[in-house]
């Protein structure tokens, strides 16, 4: 075969077989071996077939090891609720970065696609349901049957199933949503006119309170979703931009089709001015070769992961890692600040794997700084439905130099040792043992000790990370803490404590109990266009007549008229505001100073003259 058909075959659709493809993939012990990383780098073999097979999601508990789904139903999805999909715990016991202690968490599970661990139990995306499987004991069998949280995800979805499950600094557990259905999603039981309607986008659900809420709409199948130093969200998409920073209550550009919601007129960007193909049409980048190599490799991305841990140099950390499917390689890219949000720039390649049956599907870190990586390793792709090897999967381990394992237990450390870990250097162990304090509070009637409620407090003042200030804030308020409401916090000099404070205040709106008052006066005085962006977002969650005064003050700054997420925001916010009160309108329209929203408003307004 000349080489030039075989770079034309390495184009075609992936349910065709490829005459030069190797038949069988490397053996597990061999692919580390196969992959390109810069000096220093090691990649080892974890896990591998037959001990791992169909690795679609992973997660970590609190003792560091890892809670693995094992997707064997993919992709014929099973509609009558039976399958085989397994939830696998590894460990490494000995230290030396692979396992050797295997557990079978559930092994008749129906269309598995994510997973979160925490709160006494296991949570499961499970295709049309949210699931959890409660543990309390931890002794790694279930305690029951799971538990049906909501239902409603639709079966048509394809690869574009609810998943990405990731623990979000604010307590609520955060997933994606892909574009080819539509699901209505709700607790069981509830009339189809209760429920709420959703394509793609981010949703998030709440582990004690049980609710349900859509965070964001766009994008084509985000399947990778993680938060910043900064607390703020990023998704990684496909067949579109890369990369998205997610504004709560955003409307975002997706692949096609019109948005659930009437009347957002215009629709937010990506945060990446680049693509990681060389044009044309996206199935072209199948393969990842020729003009696609040097863009990155394709169109497809799975995982995401900032890295923030301790064993990687420090030019690596803070930078996005995201796997390229079609490119079997890893992108990179690091964020920076751009107006009221983020631009990203193009980084090298961190990772190419050298191997026709490399399928990356997640990475993160660990407690000893280094980096899990899947492989489902097979030679279709998500389009390919009529064929796909279930035996394989692997999963890799990406380290600097010697680690130093850790081997614990974060459920039985004390109130004031955990508050302690939320400014670790690794991010890790940060987000763990936030998740740890907040499990115990629920569960322990008694009052938080003065010791911890001041460590606590001293470190929303003077962590060492924003995100530590933001752990701490939270505490501050699902706890009560100190007595001091988020409305305290508004004009903190920080930028992140004023804006986490923001979010939280409005929560406390939203429950009952808190006037809205604050946040119109707190909005005129805001200086930075980022805590500008977090009003403008917030004004959706708002009783109508809430919003007027916050919105008069966001739509007089002239200085956001071109900036490429507050208009689009505060129109969001406002347009049921314009549609029910067109007095109001009039006067927004006067003294608006933002060209944008003064046009959106005109629009509207004519439209309901017709």
């Amino acid at each position: 075969m000349t080489r030039l058909l075989a770079a034309a075959l390495l184009f075609q659709p992936a349910s065709l077989v490829l005459a030069d493809e190797p038949a069988a993939p490397v053996p597990p012990t061999e692919a580390p071996g196969r992959m390109s990383v810069p000096e220093g780098f090691e990649v080892t073999l974890f896990a591998g077939e037959p001990d791992v097979v169909q690795p679609i999601a992973f997660t970590f508990d609190h003792r560091g090891r890892l809670w693995v789904v094992e997707c064997l139903s993919y992709p014929k999805w099973s509609d009558d609720g039976t399958g085989n999909d397994r939830v696998s715990v590894f460990e490494d016991t000995d230290g030396d970065g692979r396992f050797d202690e295997k557990t079978v968490f559930l092994e008749n599970g129906s269309n598995l696609s994510g997973i979160a661990v925490g709160y006494g139990g296991v949570w499961l995306c499970s295709l049309p349901n949210f699931l959890f499987v409660p543990d309390a004991d931890g002794d790694d069998e279930p305690d029951g049957p799971p538990e049906v949280l909501l239902d409603g995800w639709s079966l048509d979805c394809k690869h574009n199933v609810f998943n990405g499950l990731t623990w979000g600094p604010d307590g609520w557990l955060y997933g994606c949503n892909g574009i080819l259905a539509t699901s209505m999603v709700g607790k069981p039981g509830t009339p189809e006119e209760d429920r709420t309607p959703m394509r793609c986008g981010v949703w998030r659900y709440h582990p004690t309170k049980h609710v349900f809420d859509v965070v964001a709409r766009g994008f084509t199948n985000p399947w990778g979703l993680e938060f910043d130093d900064r607390g703020e969200i990023f998704v990684t998409n496909c067949v579109i931009k890369h990369l998205f920073h997610v504004v709560p209550g955003g409307h975002y550009e997706r692949m096609y089709g019109e948005d659930l919601t009437e009347n957002v007129y215009g629709l937010m960007p990506s945060c990446a001015d680049y693509i990681h193909w060389g044009g044309g049409k996206w199935t072209t980048s199948r393969g990842g070769q020729g003009i696609h190599d040097a863009a990155g490799g394709g169109h497809a991305h799975v995982g995401c992961m900032i890295y923030r841990g301790d064993n990687w140099p420090v030019e690596y950390r803070g930078k996005l890692y995201t796997c390229n499917l079609h490119g079997r390689r890893v992108n990179v890219d690091s964020l920076h600040r751009f107006k009221s949000g983020y631009r990203s720039k193009r980084e090298p390649d961190f990772l190419k794997a050298n191997d026709p049956w490399f399928r990356g599907l997640e990475l993160k870190y660990g407690p000893d700084g280094g980096v899990f990586m899947t492989d489902w390793s097979d030679t279709g792709e998500c389009h390919d439905y009529d064929h796909c090897d279930r035996s394989n999967g692997r999963i890799h381990k990406i380290t600097y130099g010697k680690t130093k394992p850790w081997k614990g237990d974060l459920a039985k450390l004390s109130l004031l040792e955990l508050v302690r870990l939320f400014d670790h250097e690794n991010e890790w162990f940060g987000r763990r043992a936030q998740l740890a304090f907040l499990e115990r509070v629920r569960d322990d009637e008694s009052e938080i000790a003065v010791e911890v409620a001041g460590a606590v407090e001293e470190l929303v003042e003077n962590g060492r990370t924003a995100l530590a200030r933001q752990r701490a804030l939270t505490v501050v308020m699902q706890s009560g803490i100190g007595g001091v409401g988020a409305l305290g916090y508004l004009g903190h000099e920080r930028l992140e404590v004023r804006t986490f404070a923001q979010r939280l205040l409005v929560e406390e709106i939203v429950q009952g109990g808190k006037s809205a008052e604050g946040l119109a006066r707190a909005a005129a005085d805001e200086k930075d266009p980022f805590a500008r962006l977090t009003f403008a977002s917030l004004l959706q969650r708002l009783e109508l007549d809430e919003r007027k005064p916050i919105a008069m003050a966001l739509l007089s700054r002239a200085e956001d008229a071109d900036d490429p997420n507050i208009p689009l925001m505060i129109w969001y916010g406002i347009e049921p505001v314009v549609a029910e009160d067109p007095a109001w309108a009039t006067k927004a329209l006067r003294e608006c100073k933002l060209p944008v929203v003064r046009g959106y408003i005109a629009r509207r307004l004519a439209s309901r003259t017709k």
